[in-house]
């Protein structure tokens, strides 16, 4: 707040935060986010590259409007499963949350994922967190010049690495990371390229907890998820207060002290700068970080572990705790639900896709005392391997197909159109659009797919 000469007090709008430098910690649960950052960068950095069959095992081929998963080819038709997909991730989120907290911010978040990456180069570079701060504070010297270099080179390839690999997910990779050092990119592809390289090197570089705190919408919903049931991380307040600083042989509780020393190790190693006595918080990602330091302390000084854990709100209050409870079993419900969709859908799923339109320049022709009617088959193979097909036409009494002849072949991942004519003797059946069915079947009489559609009988077809 700042006074003018006139009396005028002028309250700035923002503020800028100071910047956070947590503290490398050790302990059961750092050893859960390093393995849980090494195996879903590694899926990240590694499944574009796999490919089974000649084919990418994860692509998302827009150009093509091809989903290839693991084996599996969606196609347009299909974005109900993929719907559904996401529904179940979500889901997933909720359960998990209502469960056990924000398991998915600490462990899984690709903000945290990226920035632990991020900050364990700029320890590498600039050194441990005094290091770091003393490096900020001092005055530019060759030392600083030449860790700051060497910091930004590492962060811009990686990032640059991660703008590749995000890319290599929507075009093939083994095809794209060629073209990259001889600048031989599409529009499309650099640009995203540039773009997501971008945004992990601010996000993870520079924004890291703002991300977390301001823009991130989780931290704003997550109070409707949890209840006095979900694990959370918490500070045990009777048993840590009063607090003060004591000598490790003291007797404190003589002094009429709690457990906690006031060391303030579980705020130097937080992410999001954060003081977890304070109480939960909306800036608490739930890394855990600060029960790993907090139990090396109380470790040290001969306390039982556990000052700051993970518990829930009726457990630190001395009631009983449910974990199952009736939220939970709606978000296991629901989940089973959509997954059982999912496999039915894939189970029932038609590895042919055939569409038929009329022709409306004619509605009909007079071929040798037949009506003709012609229409646009389009037939689209989402198998992997070639199909052989034949045509029928089924409803009216002979009813045939004039063209196309023989069997059609269509190869895998191919949409073939095709002009269909369909003919009918005059006399067969009542004027007007009459219902009929076109099935597609293989070489050994195997049906594919039906197609229900109309063939129109004139009422004087000789006029």
């Amino acid at each position: 707040m700042k006074q003018s000469g006139d009396g005028v007090q002028s309250i700035p709008l923002y503020v800028k935060p100071p910047k956070v430098y947590p503290r490398e910690t050790s302990g059961r649960f750092s050893r859960l986010r390093v393995i849980a950052a090494w195996v879903l960068l590694g899926l990240f950095y590694v499944l574009p590259w796999i490919n089974v069959g000649g084919q990418q095992i994860v692509l998302f081929d827009l150009v093509n409007r091809q989903f290839h998963i693991f084996g599996m080819t969606l196609w347009p038709q299909d974005l109900f499963i993929l719907s559904l997909l996401l529904a179940m991730a979500a889901l997933s989120l909720f359960f998990f949350t209502a469960l056990a907290g924000r398991l998915w911010c600490g462990y899984a978040c690709p903000q945290t994922v990226w920035t632990e990456v991020f900050l364990w180069m700029e320890r590498v570079t600039e050194g441990s967190r005094n290091k770091r701060m003393k490096l900020d504070k001092g005055p530019w010297t060759r030392e600083k010049l030449m860790r700051k270099s060497a910091k930004q080179f590492l962060w811009i390839t990686f990032a640059l690495w991660t703008g590749l690999t995000f890319v290599g997910f929507f075009v093939p990779i083994r095809d794209l990371a060629p073209r990259v050092p001889t600048f031989d990119l599409g529009g499309w592809e650099a640009f995203w390229l540039l773009f997501y390289g971008l945004a992990t090197y601010g996000n993870a570089g520079y924004l890291r907890e703002q991300v977390c705190k301001y823009m991130c919408p989780y931290a704003r919903f997550q109070s409707a998820m949890f209840d006095d049931d979900s694990l959370i991380i918490s500070y045990d307040e009777a048993r840590g207060e009063p607090r003060g600083r004591r000598r490790r042989d003291a007797d404190y509780k003589a002094m009429g002290l709690g457990d906690c020393i006031d060391c303030l190790a579980c705020v130097q190693v937080c992410p999001t700068g954060i003081d977890i006595r304070d109480g939960l918080q909306i800036e608490c990602i739930a890394c855990a970080a600060c029960v790993d330091v907090c139990d090396e302390v109380m470790d040290k000084m001969n306390y039982p572990r556990g000052l700051i854990r993970y518990t829930t709100e009726n457990a630190l209050n001395n009631k009983p705790t449910r974990i199952l409870r009736p939220r939970i079993f709606l978000y296991v419900f629901a989940l089973l639900a959509v997954a059982t969709l999912i496999g039915l859908f894939l189970g029932g799923r038609d590895p042919l896709i055939a569409d038929v339109l009329r022709d409306r320049t004619a509605l009909y022709r007079l071929v040798d005392s037949e009506l003709e009617n012609a229409y646009s088959l389009k037939l689209t193979n989402r198998s992997d391997e070639v199909m052989t097909l034949s045509i029928d036409a089924r409803g009216l009494e002979g009813l045939r197909v004039v063209e196309p002849r023989a069997p059609v072949s269509v190869q895998p991942g191919q949409t073939l159109d095709l002009p269909l004519t369909l003919a009918l003797p005059l006399t067969a059946a009542d004027p007007g659009m009459q219902p009929m069915e076109l099935v597609i079947t293989d070489p050994d009489g195997e049906r594919h797919t039906g197609v229900e559609t109309r063939f129109y009988i004139p009422r004087n077809p000789d006029s």
